[in-house]
């Protein structure tokens, strides 16, 4: 099962979700209906048809959790050499600038480790970490900041084109046609 902060669910939160399915068992033992138990226990319904058939056919011990769904590629340790490894820079890698991309730590995470990720993954990684996508704030050093607001304010609006209003004949307009 995926979720939205794309790591699956902390060892607290299983506990929790647990504990909800065992609530519910003692719900289903008192003849309680399935609507009832979700709203009380602020679940979807089918969630709780899901638990009364696997407490129906297993019983109770089919409701406990089985502990994480996968195991992390990377241990503790080997993520605190990723944490020096990436303390280094990319250019001791072998890139030609120092910007991490998610595609060079993935790369990176071949060569030192020998493990297979996704950019994906990379990113759920770094985010689960703590660690956030940055963008350098450096700016050119022959950058003309008048240059750029004038360009901004006489070039772009010609390149852009009018905004298009919504009137007869626009899509944003539900209202049929009083012919």
């Amino acid at each position: 099962m995926r979720y939205a902060q794309g790591g699956g669910l902390t060892g607290e939160r299983r506990a929790l979700r647990e504990k909800l399915r065992l609530e519910a068992a003692e719900r289903f033992a008192q003849g309680d209906e399935n609507l009832v138990i979700a709203h009380d226990l602020r679940v979807s319904v089918r969630s709780v048809q899901r638990w009364r058939r696997a407490w129906s056919q297993y019983g109770i011990a089919a409701l406990a959790s089985k502990g994480p769904a996968s195991l992390p590629l990377l241990s503790d340790e080997l993520l605190a050499v990723l944490d020096r490894e990436l303390a280094k820079g990319a250019v001791a890698h072998g890139w030609p600038d120092q910007a991490w991309t998610l595609s060079r730590v993935k790369t990176l995470f071949g060569r030192r480790f020998h493990k297979s990720y996704t950019v994906q993954g990379v990113a759920s990684l770094f985010k689960r970490r703590g660690w956030s996508c940055q963008v350098s704030a450096r700016r050119a050093i022959e950058r003309d900041e008048t240059a750029v607001a004038g360009w901004v304010k006489e070039t772009w609006p010609r390149v852009e084109g009018p905004w298009r209003r919504s009137g007869p004949g626009s899509s944003s307009r539900t209202k049929p046609d009083s012919r």
